[in-house]
Order: structure tokens, then C-alpha cells, then sequence
């Protein structure tokens, strides 16, 4: 009689009984010869925050595979221990703040973590805090994307594709994009029914893309994952990763906060190339230009730009260090947080846990004697003090400080507790700026002026000629008609009207006059009204002449500037 021999049946048994005589040696071994616990990861559940701790490519090449995270401890199960394997693993734990724990598992117990790798959609070397975008697909996304919808066409392709890693993809798609269009950040909600993604161009968020709930969590978890942040937690987080592109190293800095529907992501794009503005394309007037230029120079002085969160006074700080860089100079530093890197320039960043304040970074840059310190922020009385001193002492200091105007600055430091005599001494220049968007030289039509625009810009004028500066000086005739452009939208300008942005600067020399009067402790008006006759346009005037030079529109000055105030 024939008996049915079924192979496949046969097989399965085999393999049933390796795994389980494996699962007994490595039991046996374990305890015996390696003195560490055995574990059977089928039976256990893998954490998908400790895989972020060592890459898949590390984890084949070593036999390991992490499995849970609790807190700081990391559980993480090896096929072959030895010492040096146990002391690679510490020291790599150690550099991510871990403390490991070891234990010997089967390759059937690391195969079922390895799994996880592909099912969290993990870019192959993917580790923490970094994604590698291989410069090669960013700059293929890149040429495809001209224009915002770009953006939202590949997105809509890449949703209708059924691969496994359509997520990371997408997410390469939103970079690559935000990137090639000059955003500054992207910002990904989830709303009652639907995701949303936003980009911000020229400081203006814009509308992308809406996708369901089910890819907003998904990307959610997977920006999460790149950032190093926790996955299960729903409270506010902050993270960071970088992508290489060439030799250039783009920082994206992520902040989530919970939200009624889901967390709002955030992710500021801190691309080197966009902080690199040289100083003569910022949108200073030749005039001031000179000025600045000649107080930078000095070998002493205290430099002040002011001006309301993202009016771009780091990009005028970075622009004039990168004026005055040179080998023989030493400059430094101490910023909260360090966002961008310069070449050839000590960087240091606050940290108040460990004490590091601005004033105490003041304190320690100065014992290293250098010719030029920046300070990030003057937010308090010990600070203002330090930068004051230093300025007195030889040094020169840039710092920014929240006022309103560059007439604010001397009442302000005053309040800070300065000595007005000391000050009189050690400020060189108080500037003050804005930023507007630059009117999209494609697209851009001449608009109609209503009887109120007409008068503000007179009047505004009409100021400049009573202070004696020649309005020839700024392109301007004063006899020709009035003529100012509005914005369109096309294509070029991603169907918004502008490309860019430019600043609008005021400025004010501690001269003569301007020294006498701050030991009165002066009012901002006074100290206005005297700063008059140095030739400097006030905010207000260049923001006109910008709009006369067909630069940046009426709204746009209107809505950084009180165009009626004296």
C-alpha cells in the first residue's frame, strides 16, 4: 500500500523542530556560557521607538536587534555575545543617552525584529536624527518641481501607488519641494475629517494639499521617527534631523504640539543657502549703507538691530559678520539655539539647565579674547551691562534687541538698568528693520491710487525734502507722477504676486546731538526729532521709496509700517 508523502507537510515539521531545538541551545547557552537571560521575542511585542536606536544596516551586520524602550533603558537581544560586541553596543547606547540591556535570542527572534524595520517604512539608513535623502533624489524631485503644484500633482501620484514605502516618499516629496521653492517651513494639521499641508513662502503660509487622516498619521509616525521623538507620546515635542545635500547640511528643526484632531507638526527648513545674504542685497539704501559699513569697521562700539520676531535681524547679524570676516579676526558667537554655521566664526549656543545664559556666555567669550562677539538676544539687565562694558573695552558687540524702532533702543537699555553716561560711550548704532515681500518683477501690473494712498505717500515725501535729503538720490522724481505697482500671480511666483523678501531699515548714529541728550534720559520722540538731520531715511520713508522703485507694493509696506505716524 502507497503512502501519501506529502513533502511540504514533511518540512514544516522539520523547521517546527530546528526553531525549537535552536530556541533550546540558545536557552541552554545563554544561561550557561554567557551568563545573560535568554528571550523568545515571538512571544513578545517589539517597540518601535527602540529600532530607532541602531540602524537595520547595523543590526544584520551584528546579529542584534533592539526590541523595547522604557525611559532610558534600551532592551536589546544579540545571537553571539562577546566583549567586544558588549563594549561597541555600550559606548553606542551611551552617545544616545541609553542604558542597554542584553539578552541572547535566536535568528528567528532577530528576523521577527528585523521585520519591523520595513513595516515602520524606515528609510534603509535611516538613524536617529538623520535622514539620508540621497542628494540624488532631492535633486530629481527638485527638477520636477517648478511651481507649488507641482508639489500637489506628485503627492496625489505617489497616494494612487500601492508600495510599501509610499509614506517615505511622500515625505521626500514635501522636503524636496519645500526646498526647491524657497519655503521656510512646512506645516502638516490634522483637522476633523481630513491632513492638511501648508507651506510658508515669503512669510506667508500657503495652501498645499489636503490627504486623509489615515496618511496624516502615517506621516505623522514616520516625522516623528526621523526626528527622534517618542511615537506613543501626545504631548508637545521638539526634535531635529538634517538631510546632506552635497556638501551643504540642511537642518530641519520639527516641533509638534497636540491638537483637537491630531498633532500640528511643524518643520522649520534651515537651509544654509537661504541665511546667506551678502550685505548689499539685503535692501539697505546706499546712504546708510556707507554708515553701517563704517561702524562695522571700527575696532569698538556696540551694534544694535531691532525689530519683532522674524523681521530677519539674524540674516542682517550673520550678513555683517560675513562683511567683516577675516583670518586675522577673532569672532564669536553665543546664540540660542546655533541655527546656522559660518565658516571660520566660534558658534556657541545658550543652555540654561547647565547655567550657559547670554550673559554668562558673554562673560566666558570675553576670556578669549576676541576682536568681534555676538550676542543673540540683550533680554536682561546683566547682559546689557556685559555688552555695554565690552563694547567700552574694545571689542565690538552685535546683539538684537525687542523695541520698535531704532529711537527705542537708548530709552530701552536705560530701563535694562544701563548708566546713560556709560552709554553715551559705547553705542555706535541703533537700527531698526522690517521685511516685506518684493513684488514679482514677471507679473506685477501699475495699480490706481485712491485719494487716501495718494496723500500718505505726499505727505511721507514731503518729509523727506523738509529733512533735506534729495529724493534724485532714490531713483525719485519729484516732478514726475505718482506711480506704484500692485501684484498679479503667475506661475514664476507660485500664483502669489511676490518672489522674495527685502528689508526696510531705519538708522540712528549716536553722534554729537544725540550724546548730549542721553543723560536726559530722552523720550523716543526727542531722540526722533534730533536724529533728523543725519541724512538717515526713517522706516516709513524707505518703505515709500521702495514702493515708488516698483519694489514691494503699498499693502506690503502698509502692513509692517504706520505709514501716518510722524
Amino acid at each position: 500500500m502507497a503512502t501519501d508523502f506529502d513533502e511540504e507537510k514533511q518540512n514544516r515539521q522539520l523547521d517546527e523542530l530546528h526553531k525549537k531545538e535552536e530556541e533550546q541551545l540558545i536557552a541552554t547557552l545563554a544561561e550557561s556560557k554567557y551568563g545573560l537571560p535568554y528571550i523568545d521575542l515571538s512571544r513578545l511585542g517589539v517597540d518601535n521607538e527602540a529600532l530607532r536606536a541602531i540602524s537595520e544596516k547595523d543590526c544584520k551586520e551584528l546579529n542584534v536587534a533592539p526590541f523595547k524602550l522604557f525611559g532610558k533603558n534600551i532592551f536589546i537581544a544579540l545571537r553571539s555575545p562577546n566583549d567586544d560586541l558588549i563594549k561597541r553596543l555600550k559606548e553606542d547606547m551611551e552617545r544616545h543617552n541609553l542604558v542597554p540591556t542584553f539578552y541572547m535570542a535566536s535568528m528567528a527572534s532577530l528576523n521577527k525584529v528585523w521585520d519591523r524595520y520595513q513595516e515602520i517604512s524606515m528609510a534603509e539608513n535611516s538613524t536617529i536624527g538623520g535622514l539620508e535623502i540621497s542628494a540624488e533624489i532631492l535633486r530629481e524631485i527638485a527638477k520636477q518641481i517648478q511651481k507649488m503644484q507641482d508639489i500637489d500633482k506628485m503627492i496625489e501620484e505617489i497616494l494612487k501607488e500601492n508600495k510599501i514605502h509610499k509614506i517615505s516618499h511622500m515625505l521626500e516629496v514635501i522636503l524636496a519641494g519645500a526646498i526647491a521653492i524657497k519655503a521656510s517651513d512646512i506645516h502638516i494639521e490634522a483637522e476633523e475629517d481630513k491632513g492638511r499641508l501648508r507651506l510658508r513662502l515669503d512669510g506667508i503660509l500657503i495652501d498645499v494639499t489636503f490627504f486623509s487622516l489615515d496618511v496624516y498619521r502615517l506621516l505623522n509616525s514616520r516625522i516623528k521617527l526621523i526626528s527622534g521623538m517618542k511615537l506613543t507620546s501626545k504631548i508637545a515635542q521638539d526634535g531635529r534631523f538634517s538631510i546632506t545635500e552635497g556638501k551643504e547640511e540642511i537642518s530641519i528643526r520639527t516641533s509638534l504640539i497636540p491638537g483637537a484632531y491630531g498633532e500640528s507638526i511643524v518643520m522649520r527648513i534651515l537651509d544654509p543657502k537661504s541665511i546667506q545674504v551678502p550685505l548689499e542685497e539685503i535692501g539697505i539704501e546706499p546712504f546708510l549703507f556707507s554708515v553701517i559699513q563704517k561702524e562695522i569697521s571700527k575696532p569698538n562700539g556696540l551694534i544694535l538691530v531691532t525689530g519683532p520676531t522674524g523681521s530677519g535681524k539674524t540674516t542682517t547679524l550673520y550678513a555683517f559678520l560675513k562683511k567683516i570676516y577675516s583670518p586675522e579676526i577673532k569672532i564669536i558667537t553665543i546664540e540660542d539655539p546655533v541655527e546656522y554655521h559660518l565658516v571660520g566664526i566660534t558658534q556657541t549656543q545658550t543652555d540654561v539647565t547647565k547655567g550657559y545664559t547670554f550673559a554668562e556666555g558673554l562673560r566666558s567669550a570675553l576670556r578669549q579674547d576676541p576682536d568681534v562677539v555676538m550676542v543673540g538676544e540683550i533680554r536682561d539687565n546683566e547682559t546689557a551691562e556685559i555688552a555695554v562694558q565690552s563694547a567700552l573695552t574694545g571689542h565690538i558687540v552685535f546683539s538684537t534687541l525687542h523695541t520698535n524702532n531704532a529711537a527705542g533702543v537708548i530709552p530701552r537699555l536705560i530701563n535694562l538698568g544701563v548708566n546713560p553716561k556709560i552709554l553715551v560711550s559705547a553705542l555706535s548704532l541703533s537700527i531698526a528693520q522690517r521685511l516685506v515681500r518684493k513684488l514679482c518683477q514677471f507679473c506685477k501690473k501699475e495699480k490706481t491710487l485712491s485719494k487716501e494712498e495718494e496723500e500718505t505717500i505726499k505727505v511721507v515725501l514731503n518729509s523727506i525734502k523738509e529733512e533735506g535729503k534729495s529724493l534724485s538720490n532714490y531713483n525719485i522724481n519729484p516732478d514726475a507722477p505718482l506711480k506704484l505697482f500692485t501684484s498679479v500671480g503667475c506661475e514664476k511666483c507660485n500664483l502669489t504676486g511676490f518672489k522674495g523678501r527685502i528689508g526696510i531699515f531705519e538708522a540712528i548714529k549716536t553722534d554729537e546731538t544725540i550724546e548730549k541728550i542721553i543723560p536726559e534720559n530722552p523720550s523716543e520722540r526727542e531722540i526722533k526729532k534730533v536724529a533728523r538731520a543725519q541724512g538717515i531715511l526713517s522706516m516709513r520713508q524707505d518703505g515709500v521709496v521702495k514702493m515708488i522703485n516698483g519694489i514691494t507694493s503699498f499693502e506690503e509696506v502698509q502692513s509692517v509700517v504706520d505709514l501716518n505716524e510722524e
